[in-house]
């Protein structure tokens, strides 16, 4: 926990009340240096040198592009996590530290879907930040952002969780959830960085800004990179199970929906199959309407992405759909697929 000179059931050491209004700026700022403090090091720079249509003098000559992003080290012996869109297509990586040391990194995976990826630098000791419970988030709560926007390393802005339960859609498609919404200050280059609580602990990887909006931040919340991370360490992506239909949400029309005695109103039309997939050997048909995928109502092609975890796959999982107006039921087995 934070060591603070400043007592709120009480008076600080300066004899000032705690209503003080320069005691509390005093308190506050003394908070975020703080937290600053602790967590910078763990906060590394990520230049990247990818393919691209300009020769960028430093880079070599043979049409290579860079950029930059943010990290967090979240071990001592080498594992950063940041966003899979600043390493996508990466030719090479070289991460520096807060102390000015740098390194190159390897790719131990990446996870489009979720838009993270983890790093893996050959060296140990190295200082980690401790993750918190994204989870526990109040709107309203103090946020700090530490990055390195426009490549400047360990830059430091401060606000607060503006609201929760934000989604964004990632590079593969599929919605991102509980998305946090910050209005401390994020640029290009904080995009891996690391969302911080008022008691040092990281609560989310910032991710992504609105174009022409100030103000409007948001960040990938902690809980689903400990979900992540720990399957791109064993298998360096994160496998889903997939139908092999492409589908499109539509509305039913409410006499159906009372007339079947169906949950939603909403469900997903198969607009095609493929050729041998899951879907297609189970039966069903370009038309259909699924309702219901796993006992879960399938009312939108998001809702069947969050169903089809890797649990399902290879296992027998239920269907409800409309055929004709009739409601028809039928099994599929999901398959394997891989993000990367």
């Amino acid at each position: 926990m934070l060591e603070s000179r400043n007592d709120f059931n009480g008076k600080n050491g300066s004899g000032r009340k705690p209503s003080d209004p320069e005691a509390l700026l005093s308190a506050y700022s003394e908070a975020v240096s703080q937290i600053a403090e602790r967590v910078g090091p763990a906060v590394v720079t990520i230049q990247v040198k990818k393919p691209g249509s300009l020769s960028t003098p430093g880079w070599g000559t043979n049409g290579e592009s860079f950029g930059s992003g943010s990290g967090i080290i979240i071990a001592p012996d080498g594992y950063v996590l940041t966003n899979n869109h600043v390493v996508s297509d990466a030719n090479d990586l070289m991460v520096s530290l807060a102390d000015g040391s740098q390194f190159p990194a390897q790719l131990a995976g990446r996870d489009p879907d979720t838009d993270l990826a983890l790093l893996r630098l050959a060296t140990s000791g190295l200082p980690a930040a401790s993750l918190g419970d994204s989870d526990q988030l109040k709107v309203g709560q103090l946020a700090i952002a530490i990055g390195s926007p426009l490549g400047l390393q360990a830059t430091v802005t401060a606000g607060v969780v503006s609201a929760l339960g934000r989604t964004l859609r990632s590079i593969s498609g599929r919605l991102i959830e509980d998305i946090i919404q910050t209005d401390a200050a994020l640029n290009p280059g904080n995009s891996g960085g690391a969302l911080v609580d008022s008691h040092g602990q990281v609560i989310g990887v910032t991710t992504a800004i609105v174009a022409g909006a100030q103000g409007v931040c948001f960040a990938i919340p902690v809980n689903t990179a400990k979900w992540v991370v720990p399957q791109l360490l064993k298998e360096g992506q994160v496998v889903r199970g997939y139908l092999g239909i492409a589908g499109q949400t539509v509305v039913i029309p409410p006499g159906l929906v009372r007339g079947l005695q169906l949950q939603a109103a909403n469900g997903v039309a198969i607009v095609k199959l493929m050729r041998g997939g899951p879907a297609d050997r189970s039966g069903l048909r370009p038309g259909d309407v699924l309702v219901v995928v796993d006992g879960q109502p399938a009312s939108s092609v998001d809702a069947i992405h969050k169903i089809l975890t890797r649990k399902t796959i290879g296992r027998e999982v239920p269907v409800v759909f409309i055929r004709n107006q009739e409601l028809l039921r039928g099994r599929v087995h999901p398959e394997a697929a891989s993000t990367n």
